[in-house]
């Protein structure tokens, strides 16, 4: 059996039942107007035996609310109701942190409020098309570029997400730098053509993360700061581009230098990107001295190996935390896992979200 995966984990001053994290995944299972439901305090409750859940993204503001039914974090209503859900994982002996996830350029005026709009670092449509309730289908906007004065704003939105995340009963943030939303969007040069000091060179580009985590460790203690990034993504019309392994090692060494508590390093190669190459895990590695979450396809075998090796502190898992709610309980006794129900990952309800059956109590400890 696995030694270290199902071992007491040290995060920050967190203390984490086991090495396994719960990966942050889209559900959309709030409301219309973004606000975190019952049903999603049930559902975190269920996979709460993982050392951590990182919750889905998260709408650090109006214009970050750019999904269908995705929750967001910046009004009291918001706050009020995420209460419910840190509760019931805590009272399982959970701990769970908010994904703070600005969509920018990947949303539509559809699912935004009244005075939200969709923006971005230039005024460049992702291809593709985005899904909406009430006509399906639809091409991805436009999004309006973000004066200089308002990049800052969109900063401090961040930062102020943070807090009202604390204020909820979240025990800390990641930042989400990946998947081809507003923080990726700033770092990658196809998507920011913009030419002031957050645009252009690849320090220019990281500078909005930067900032945030910077901005977001000073309001609420860079050991409840976390950031995920997706080195050769391309979710969301993010293209590959030369300076790739060298834009993610500084970013790694701005990082490592501003303290945040830990760096969630996805591989998405199991759903079809390039797999990110071990020269560049190991450069970020070495960069960043703090802890480190691999993502993407592990099973125990292989998450316990990274374990050992030290090359990860902690190991994210994704869809088979959809399926199986005591999915450390699975893993270390070998039982065969639940398969997901992929027509239900996104629909509204409770179907294929909080009835997926769990193993028989165990008679005997």
């Amino acid at each position: 059996m696995a030694q270290k995966l199902f071992a007491e984990a040290i995060l920050g001053k967190l203390t984490l039942q086991n090495h396994i994290v719960m990966a942050p995944m889209t559900r959309n299972r709030a409301t219309a107007d973004h606000i975190p439901t019952d049903i999603m305090a049930t559902y975190y409750a269920q996979r709460a035996s993982v050392g951590l859940i990182i919750s889905e993204g998260v709408g650090p503001s109006p214009n970050g609310e750019g999904y269908a039914r995705i929750p967001g974090i910046h009004s009291a209503a918001q706050v009020e109701a995420w209460k419910n859900v840190t509760d019931a994982v805590h009272a399982k002996g959970g701990k769970i942190f908010a994904q703070l996830m600005h969509t920018g350029r990947i949303g539509h005026s559809l699912h935004l409020g009244e005075n939200a709009e969709i923006i971005a670092p230039s005024a460049l449509a992702a291809a593709g098309e985005i899904y909406t309730d009430t006509d399906g289908m639809l091409p991805h906007p436009t999004p309006r570029a973000l004066t200089t004065e308002e990049v800052k704003q969109t900063i401090q939105e961040f930062v102020n997400a943070s807090v009202n995340a604390v204020e909820a009963g979240f025990d800390g943030v990641e930042l989400h730098g990946a998947n081809g939303y507003l923080i990726e969007q700033f770092i990658s040069p196809d998507s920011n053509h913009r030419t002031d000091e957050y645009g252009g060179t690849i320090e220019n580009r990281s500078r909005f993360l930067l900032e945030i985590a910077e901005e977001a460790g000073k309001a609420i203690g860079l050991h409840k700061v976390g950031v995920r990034l997706s080195p050769y993504g391309v979710f969301n019309d993010i293209k590959p581009y030369a300076e790739v392994d060298e834009t993610y090692t500084y970013i790694a060494q701005k990082l490592n230098e501003i303290g945040v508590v830990y760096l969630h390093l996805v591989d998405h190669s199991s759903m079809g990107a390039p797999i990110v190459p071990d020269a560049i895990v190991n450069a970020i590695r070495e960069a960043y001295k703090g802890s480190l979450i691999l993502s993407g396809g592990y099973d125990a075998e292989r998450a316990e190996a990274a374990l050992q090796s030290g090359l990860a502190n902690l190991i994210a898992f994704g869809r088979p935390l959809i399926a199986n709610p005591d999915f450390v309980e699975r893993l270390k006794t070998g039982a065969e896992l639940n398969q997901p129900d992929f027509s239900t990952f996104y629909s509204p309800g409770e179907k294929g979200y909080t009835d997926y059956p769990v193993l028989e109590a165990v008679a005997s400890k």
